[in-house]
């Protein structure tokens, strides 16, 4: 474990100073879960509870048993230091058990959604060659559907029942092979370096087909900034960050940050319909300290009332993903007393710009550059843009930041254009204010030209959001013949109202009113629904698209 000041109290120094050690060697199995299993056999690292209202409990202790158990399986199995293997598991125990013996053995992991397609597999197991997939029963049809066409793939694991062909998790721990689950019959014990590979996840951008981003066995400890400073998790907390493990915010709140800090995780197994509003009681009955959600759940838990909760003991609440709305933040403050503090990373990236516990908020905005990481904004040539200038989100990799991704595998077009002179660029753009905060712009193509002006859809979203008729939104650009482009806006409306000519044109006016007159939309459609990522972003480019067609037809 890394011995690191807790508290981040000034941000300047911190800023000028903080730097984290990578060793040579690192295994977050056992430098981590192992290590506090041996400090404290009952410290406890895990609460789980389904929506049926099961509980289960884990200790640091058992983790290390367990994971050492499903290491030992996995090694009779085929499974050894560098293969690859994709894990597509719902937020039970087995997840964690089999990503912490996959780390043990110096496997490559692959988390990924359960609510992936057949289709989807196939093209992930023939892009990554991965030799092995655990999931469940639950989703095992979709891989024998395609296991056919995926020569590489030479075993299939199910985490909780039994099928021929298929190994079986409950099966192995009531048979087990002639070894102790207190240790890992490995060739070398304990011998990853920390450029090691460990983790490729797939993104699940807004364009384009998903890539491959590869992290190293260093990447855990990328997260002592996102646990320790963002999310302000102590040993003593319990955390709840609500994310599939599928997801890599699941890296951000789920796993790495928070057990490095030796806090206990709550797991709330989400299988069936799910309202956000489900999260509340869990918040008060179990009396969750620190909490992180995205941005779409927020929005939901808003529209409660707040006030039947006991949520004394909720003392941190975080939101990352997609930028958080200024009303949402407001609401959410007014009903539990505390603000949300922003965080902005990626898939590739560990908590890159933040707003920490130690400085002011400003609703809206993302923070400033976490300690650590050196970031700036550039325009089209990579020149220094000033501040209140609008420029691409830049991280200069001299020194590179731990938990930054190594690169996009078998991709070099899109390493190429990411890893530019020195710097890695997000593809996403922001402007700076005076006080050296960071305010999110948007993605490098959601960006909208109309009539000669710039556009970010995220502050006509904000917008639009404090009008209390809007539930959510989407706004890209339109094409127009005399206007080149417009600002159109798609609208998810809340209950007890309905789309008409009026609400049009009061909802153009809400927007005049709370930001340029120029940005408001000049176009509303009213959707049931917005398009949406597997991790819940709103795909911009398909209504870009769909727009796009439009004027094609019409023309």
């Amino acid at each position: 474990m890394v011995d690191i000041e807790h508290n981040l109290l000034d941000y300047e120094e911190a800023n000028a100073h903080f730097s984290i050690e990578i060793p040579e060697y690192y295994n977050f199995g056992y430098d981590v879960i192992d290590a506090w299993a041996k400090k404290d056999r009952n410290k406890l690292a895990m609460i789980w509870v389904n929506q049926e209202g099961a509980e289960k409990k884990y200790s640091f202790r058992d983790m290390m048993n367990l994971s050492n158990s499903a290491a030992n399986i996995l090694l009779k199995y085929g499974i050894k230091k560098g293969d690859r293997v994709l894990i597509m598991l719902p937020r039970i125990p087995e997840w964690w058990i089999f990503v912490i013996a996959l780390i043990k053995l110096g496997a490559v992991f692959c988390p990924c959604p359960t609510m992936l397609t057949p289709h989807d597999i196939k093209y992930r197991v023939n892009a990554g060659k991965f030799r092995m997939i655990i999931t469940d029963l639950a989703n095992a049809d979709k891989v024998e559907e395609i296991c056919s066409a995926c020569p590489s793939l030479t075993a299939r694991f199910l985490a909780d029942g039994e099928l021929p062909g298929w190994a079986s998790f409950p099966w192995e721990l009531l048979y087990p092979a002639p070894v102790s689950h207190r240790s890992v019959s490995m060739p070398v014990e304990k011998k990853t370096k920390s450029t090691d590979p460990m983790l490729i996840y797939f993104t699940s951008g807004t364009t384009g087909e998903a890539k491959m981003v590869l992290h190293d066995q260093s990447y855990p400890l990328g997260h002592i900034i996102t646990a320790r400073f963002w999310q302000d998790v102590r040993s003593t907390d319990l955390h709840f960050t609500f994310s599939d493990t599928g997801w890599a915010k699941c890296a951000w709140g789920k796993i790495f940050g928070q057990w490095i800090e030796g806090a206990c995780l709550f797991v709330y197994d989400v299988q069936g319909k799910f309202k956000a509003t489900e999260i509340l009681p869990l918040l008060d009955r179990y009396e969750v300290t620190t909490f992180c959600a995205p941005p779409t759940v927020y929005r939901m838990l808003i529209l409660a009332d707040l006030s039947r909760f006991d949520l004394a003991e909720l003392r941190h609440c975080c939101s990352a993903g997609e930028p958080l709305n200024p009303e949402v933040i407001r609401v959410w403050k007014e009903g539990t007393g505390l603000p949300i503090y922003e965080g902005y990373g990626q898939t590739e990236t560990a908590c890159a710009i933040a707003a920490f516990p130690c400085m002011p908020t400003k609703p809206g905005s993302m923070g400033k550059p976490s300690p650590g990481w050196r970031v700036e904004l550039h325009d089209e040539e990579g020149t220094p843009v000033g501040n209140h200038e609008e420029g691409r989100i830049a991280i200069n990799l001299t020194p590179r930041p731990p938990g930054l991704f190594v690169k996009y595998l078998d991709n070099e077009a899109a390493n190429a254009e990411s890893f530019v002179n020195g710097y890695y660029y997000t593809g996403d753009k922001a402007y700076r204010d005076e006080d050296g905060y960071y305010w999110f712009v948007g993605r490098d193509d959601d960006v909208i030209k109309a009539s000669g002006y710039r556009i970010g859809p995220f502050e006509v979203e904000s917008a639009l959001l404090e009008h209390p008729a809007v539930q959510e939104s989407a706004v890209v650009g339109s094409p127009d013949l005399i206007r080149g482009m417009i600002v159109k806006a798609f609208v998810v409306l809340n209950e007890g109202y309905e789309p008409d000519e009026d609400l049009v044109k009061e909802l153009q006016n809400h927007v005049k009113r709370i930001t340029a007159p120029y940005k408001y939309p000049r176009t509303i459609e009213f959707v049931d629904e917005l398009p949406k990522t597997l991790s819940g972003k709103i795909k911009r480019n398909v209504l870009r698209e769909m727009e796009l067609n439009k004027s094609e037809n019409m023309e």
